[in-house]
């Protein structure tokens, strides 16, 4: 539907895209509120699924703070405002953290949690590829219930980055298509098939609920 915006595709490049609002609550909430049965370990595997998304396809990614430490939250507005300092705030400090034994209880600022480190990478890929800044975006493959989604990101002067998602919770394995002219993929997170099957088409496999974001040579 980017075609329905004044300025079609290219105003959909500018649209900031968001997982978690301060407003609208946490992703790692809703995650948990849909699937309450879940581990908290596949809950981080979704949100870390969701950074990636963010990050690769088309729009500004707006990085809700706290979500690199973790923090769910009950809800929305002053549920979801967790803060980053040593909370005292009973209905904050009452739940974990995804990805840490830490709680809001404590000062969060932690480099080395999960979160923060995949943020940072993929915030680092936007700065070094420019097609993941205001490439044109081609969906390759996709499926209607979860399961294999592609997405690649094409700059002015031809360079491609591909992103594949798992949004199952079992594996899945299809071919992907990519330019003709493509002759490997480059491994930048995830495990990136090194050649093409055919020539346009990459063999994928992904586990539950995971992601490979490649550079095609």
């Amino acid at each position: 539907a980017d075609a329905l915006y004044k300025g079609g595709s290219a105003t959909a490049l500018q649209t900031p895209t968001f997982i978690s609002n301060h407003d609208l609550g946490r992703f790692a909430y809703f995650a948990r509120k849909a699937l309450p049965n879940e581990s908290m370990d596949d809950t981080l595997k979704r949100a870390e699924l969701a950074n990636a998304l963010m990050f690769v396809v088309r729009g500004v990614p707006v990085v809700y703070s706290g979500d690199e430490q973790g923090f769910i939250g009950h809800g929305d507005d002053q549920a979801a405002r967790q803060d980053m300092f040593a909370s005292k705030v009973a209905s904050y400090n009452d739940q974990p953290l995804l990805g840490t034994s830490s709680t809001t209880a404590q000062a969060n600022f932690d480099t080395a949690h999960p979160l923060y480190k995949q943020i940072a990478m993929l915030a680092g890929l936007r700065r070094q590829y420019p097609a993941l800044r205001h490439g044109r975006q081609v969906l390759r493959n996709y499926d209607e219930a979860p399961g294999l989604l592609a997405i690649s990101r094409i700059d002015t002067d031809g360079k491609e980055v591909l992103g594949v998602f798992n949004t199952a919770t079992h594996p899945v394995s299809a071919n992907i298509e990519t330019d003709p002219k493509t002759a490997a993929l480059v491994a930048l997170g995830g495990d990136c098939p090194a050649f093409p099957r055919l020539p346009g088409s990459f063999a994928v496999s992904l586990p539950p609920l995971s992601y490979m974001i490649c550079v095609a040579r």
